[in-house]
């Protein structure tokens, strides 16, 4: 109920938009952009051409509210926006906006479009921006907030209150993050805390001294991992000597695991790894699609040559073909869905090292159920449906697709797993790789036990 409704909230706002940019009504749509909500105004923006996209962030104030809708949109959108923006324009949209904030706007940028910005900003700001964007990307460094408020472990509750009412710009004060002599992180409490203890009690006294903490070259996966699992607020990013870098909060996590989440479908599937691949043109799409396909297609040149081997006997009994596609399709199907299982939990951290074999033989489990029934069912409609045919058909139809069932849980379970291993994506090649050796061996195995059973 409330997704139909959120849809057709934002269908008035889109043909609102459309309207006054049809009329040219320039004070009207300032008014409307002022009003709308960054997030709904980014989800809106979709639907507008590029020019007209030009038109409205033009329209845009900088009085904050063109940077937040800016960190609203997705990579490409981004970067397709401020081509063509002047270096002064952009600089004045993001300097009042946080480092990390402007960091993830201006590597979007071509590096030359980039540095022009950079050298527009106060000298502080240059050195803070230029650091976080020498982490490596998609880590904890490149996407931690860095204005952090700390206190000193000896500090009274009274005081800690007093400086915390002074903090007007610090990120996300929900955790106390609680210094030593030497600015190493000791320990962290909580707003609650802070607020019902005694006025005179010291921060070391309230304090949680085990910290779950994260270097700032950690993968953002592993960092999203952290907070989903824990219910954490922020995870804060420490250096070599455990002093305090910034912290990673928990909005931009939900980013992480949606980016993450869609990266890993889309290259599942072998269209790439890009998030905006709607937006890419039609030769950038087919180039990204193009290796997995290629793959695909040098299974089915493989599958082909196995079927012309056997030949003879689809000539001697033409019922074997019927079920080709079936057995394919099958294995294809369940070594899918066995894939995505385990990339998924991989993802999230639910397949754990160490556990592989007991996951891989719960799935070999659920393929001999699946391909029991469902080769008792298929064997039977092959014995009554070609009722003139050899009597063992059923049977060599029925084991096929047991047994392809079967590899083909083990093989979707098995690659994910052994390319984590090796340190590669599971989400990279899993999905072409596991389908076409799921079509070699369903066909391979179905014209062995076709040559065995039958009289051909």
């Amino acid at each position: 109920m409330r997704k139909a409704m959120f849809e057709h909230e934002i269908k008035i706002l889109r043909d609102t938009f459309a309207r006054l940019l049809r009329r040219n009504a320039h004070t009207n749509l300032v008014k409307l952009i002022r009003k709308t909500h960054p997030a709904d105004l980014a989800v809106v923006f979709r639907y507008f051409s590029d020019e007209e996209q030009a038109q409205v962030f033009s329209m845009m104030v900088e009085d904050g509210q063109a940077m937040e809708f800016l960190v609203e949109l997705d990579d490409t959108l981004i970067a397709n926006l401020l081509e063509n923006e002047s270096p002064e324009r952009i600089a004045t949209v993001i300097q009042e906006s946080s480092a990390n904030d402007q960091s993830f706007i201006l590597s979007t940028l071509e590096d030359e479009q980039a540095q022009s910005v950079i050298e527009l900003l106060k000298t502080e700001e240059q050195e803070e921006i230029e650091e976080l964007m020498g982490y490596p990307e998609d880590s904890a460094g490149a996407m931690m907030t860095t204005n952090v408020f700390t206190l000193y472990q000896n500090t009274i509750c009274r005081d800690a209150l007093k400086s915390l009412q002074d903090q007007s710009e610090a990120e996300m004060v929900f955790y106390l993050y609680i210094t030593d002599d030497d600015d190493r992180l000791v320990g962290v409490a909580s707003l609650r805390a802070l607020a019902t203890t005694p006025a005179d009690t010291i921060l070391k006294d309230i304090m949680v001294k085990r910290v779950h903490t994260v270097r700032p070259e950690t993968d953002q996966e592993e960092v999203a991992q952290i907070v989903a699992q824990y219910n954490y607020l922020a995870v804060p990013v420490l250096d070599e000597d455990d002093q305090l870098l910034g912290i990673v909060t928990v909005d931009d996590v939900v980013d992480v695991i949606r980016e993450e989440a869609t990266e890993d479908f889309l290259q599942m599937a072998g269209a790439g790894k890009d998030r905006e691949i709607l937006l890419k043109s039609s030769w950038e799409n087919a180039r990204a699609r193009l290796p997995w396909l290629f793959a695909s297609w040098i299974g089915g040149i493989f599958a082909a040559s196995i079927i012309g081997t056997f030949e003879h006997m689809l000539e001697s009994m033409i019922a074997l073909a019927a079920f080709i596609p079936v057995i394919i399709g099958m294995g294809g199907n369940i070594g899918t869905q066995s894939s995505t299982i385990i990339v998924r939990g991989i993802a999230t951290g639910r397949i754990e090292i160490g556990s592989e074999l007991k996951v891989l033989l719960k799935e070999v489990r659920v393929g001999i159920i699946l391909g029991a029934l469902y080769g008792l069912l298929l064997g039977a409609f092959a014995k009554f449906r070609f009722i003139d045919a050899d009597p063992m058909l059923g049977i060599v139809v029925g084991l096929s697709i047991g047994c392809s069932m079967l590899i083909a849980v083990a093989v979707g379970t098995f690659i994910p797993m052994f390319l984590r291993k090796v340190d590669i994506d599971p989400a990279i090649a899993t999905g072409p790789f596991v389908t076409t050796s799921i079509d070699i061996l369903g066909v391979l195995f179905y014209f062995v036990i076709a040559e065995y059973f039958l009289s051909i």
